[in-house]
């Protein structure tokens, strides 16, 4: 459900980017990497979190002015600290399985912002190899310039690449960078061009985050009999809105996250999921029994929601 988020402080990063420091409404905990989608008048826009959730820092998230962007320059233009901002709550997968590998955390622009989170909960908690390749257009567009020649130590590399200096990054360039790193972790995020550079260069193993903009406004649902689902699965915990006629198990994939599945008729029982609060509909069930009903057991590609909230557990 959408709640209205307090704005503590207004950081200003670069000449055209800000960090929010946020008041987050009690169970809205949030994972490195995650983002808050934000309602911008008409507009939604997902801006990711550039805090470490483990580190003690205030929530807080990085908007970049983008050229024409309403949402971007109404927030760098007006939001100052005591607004408030109306979210939903934390979401998205772009969260690495364990912070005690080796991460290779690749950045243009503004996609430093979920990176950021990843690497400081990673040095504050982790025990790997961190190395982090930096793109940005020059240095006075370098967003956390100052915070990571802080951070940088024994376990954390950066490597910035300025396009005023050498150009827009080259694949030869990047494969001379990306070479020492090649067996770590990858994560990625930025403008289009550079995605598919990194993507061409370490293949279908590479965590990728794109800023897209979304095909509909997820808030004018919410107010319109929207359920909530709370769902922990892969090692984390997500609540997300649940549209009105949508099953289980499609609220999850579209999400793009990766639960299991087969026959999706309510035959087989692949996609059973334990229900640990609310109440949901069946529209069909040839495989579960009372005594798997008494366990809390449900099937994810039948389930419509019943009550306002359901939480579900697939460990």
């Amino acid at each position: 459900m959408a709640e209205h988020v307090r704005v503590v402080d207004v950081i200003r990063e670069t000449a055209d980017a800000v960090s929010l420091v946020l008041e987050l409404p009690p169970g809205w905990d949030y994972r490195p990497g995650q983002f808050l989608t934000v309602r911008a008048g008409e507009q939604a826009r997902s801006y990711s979190f550039s805090s470490s959730p483990l580190t003690g820092q205030p929530p807080q998230i990085t908007v970049k002015r983008v050229a024409g962007g309403a949402a971007s320059n109404w927030i760098c233009d007006t939001i100052n600290p005591g607004s408030t901002l109306e979210c939903l709550p934390p979401g998205g997968t772009f969260v690495p399985a364990s912070l005690d590998r080796d991460l290779l955390l690749l950045a243009g622009g503004s996609g430093i912002t979920p990176v950021m989170s990843i690497l400081k909960s990673a040095l504050h908690q982790g025990n790997g190899r961190i190395a982090l390749i930096y793109a940005n257009r020059d240095r006075d567009s370098v967003i956390f310039a100052r915070e990571l020649r802080r951070l940088e130590c024994a376990r954390l590399t950066v490597h910035h690449w300025l396009d005023s200096e050498n150009g827009p990054p080259t694949l030869p360039a990047m494969v001379e960078l990306i070479a020492p790193y090649k067996d770590y972790e990858a994560f990625v995020c930025g403008p289009e061009p550079f995605m598919l550079m990194a993507q061409r260069l370490l293949g279908g193993t590479v965590h990728m985050e794109r800023f897209e903009s979304l095909s509909h406004n997820p808030f004018e649902q919410s107010g319109s009999g929207q359920r909530l689902l709370q769902v922990t699965i892969d090692g984390q915990t997500l609540r997300l809105p649940w549209p009105e006629g949508k099953r289980l198990l499609d609220v999850l994939i579209d999400r793009g996250l990766n639960p299991p599945f087969s026959c999706r008729q309510g035959n087989c029982g692949a996609c059973a999921t334990r229900m640990v609060h609310g109440d949901v509909e069946l529209v069909n069930n040839e495989i579960l029994e009372e005594e798997d009903f008494a366990d809390g057991y449900i099937l994810a590609c039948q389930a419509l929601p019943l009550t306002d909230e359901v939480h579900v557990d697939y460990t």
